[in-house]
């Protein structure tokens, strides 16, 4: 009688280590929900995504994140759209495109990561007197047509006096991650590039960074979170921990020095060095290309829309409400402090 209880009692312990997680070594992992998430490219200028990956922000909020390239807005959209992946990050401008395109059921805008444009202007030559009417007859490797690089590039131009096709030409011929090798290659008098590309290539001495962007262009919804309508209906509370995460790594960001941040994302650039990426950094945080918060607000939207229409690439406005919702962003920001 003895030895049956205390084999009752044994195997009601097993039972309660399996349903608790203890002694199971999936433990918290066999919890998590897997997103696939596809980035338009990897660059630094994505910050507040690694710290939420490499501080554990994601898994806090029960997820777990399958991270790829897309090497495009285009491809990026494209991979949410026929479900290969849960949500995508890349310009807004992509789900503008497809809801003027008639799509039922289109990609909607749920959570703002970057605050204006992340690439620099890179020359061949060192000039730290730059002007940008240097570039009248000149030849600029400028992304993919359409794309959020070439329209802020045509926006700065317009804004500096030079009209894109007549006193500037820029290069649509190739994707984003194939520019850095045709530039150095020969093509093109410029090229504007996201970090950490730029500043390697200035360290190596191959190239020079001449401009910013983002200092030109101002704030800009320039990189945003997209999935879905169906998913989204579907599945709100995972887009709910999705926006939470990328809320905590925006405040983490707002509360952290370079260095802190240099170091928190150095697993996802281990072929940088630490000095490049904490100048990189600073560079960002310096110029404001960080949102603080993931709302994409209605008045930020029709800045870009507005240069999209004077780049020729939009014929009609996206009304706020079909592309975007603040809903997940406005619980986030309520409940998380």
């Amino acid at each position: 009688m003895k030895r049956r209880l205390g084999l009752l009692m044994f195997l009601v312990l097993v039972v309660s280590l399996i349903l608790t997680g203890c002694g199971n070594t999936g433990g918290k992992q066999d919890q998590l929900t897997k997103i696939r998430v596809s980035e338009v490219t990897h660059s630094i200028f994505y910050a507040p995504q690694y710290v939420a990956l490499s501080q554990g922000l994601f898994e806090e909020e029960g997820l777990e994140i399958e991270l790829t390239n897309g090497g495009g807005a285009d491809k990026v959209m494209t991979a949410v759209l026929t479900g290969q992946v849960e949500v995508g990050l890349a310009g807004p401008e992509a789900t503008i495109y497809v809801y003027n395109e008639g799509k039922e059921d289109n990609a909607i805008v749920f959570a703002q990561l970057t605050n204006g444009d992340g690439t620099f202007l890179i020359g061949r030559e060192e000039d730290p007197d730059f002007s940008w009417s240097d570039l009248k007859g000149k030849t600029i490797i400028g992304g993919r047509k359409g794309g959020m690089p070439e329209i802020i590039l045509q926006y700065v131009l317009r804004n500096n006096g030079l009209t894109p096709g007549k006193d500037v030409f820029i290069d649509t011929t190739m994707q984003f991650n194939a520019m850095p090798g045709a530039f150095l290659g020969g093509q093109g008098d410029y090229v504007i590039l996201f970090e950490p590309t730029g500043s390697m290539m200035e360290k190596e001495g191959k190239a020079h960074i001449v401009a910013s962007l983002g200092k030109e262009s101002g704030e800009v919804p320039y990189t945003a979170y997209f999935a879905k309508k169906s998913y989204m209906e579907r599945n709100p509370n995972i887009i709910q921990k999705f926006t939470n995460a990328v809320y905590k790594g925006q405040l983490w960001i707002e509360s952290h020095s370079p260095e802190e941040i240099a170091q928190a994302i150095k697993a996802h650039f281990p072929d940088t060095e630490e000095e490049v990426l904490t100048t990189v950094v600073k560079r960002y945080k310096e110029q404001n290309s960080w949102k603080k918060d993931p709302i994409l607000l209605e008045k930020d939207l029709h800045v870009l829309q507005k240069a999209l229409q004077d780049a020729g690439e939009l014929s009609k406005t996206a009304p706020y409400e079909k592309i975007v919702t603040p809903v997940f962003g406005d619980a986030a920001i309520k409940n998380i402090k």
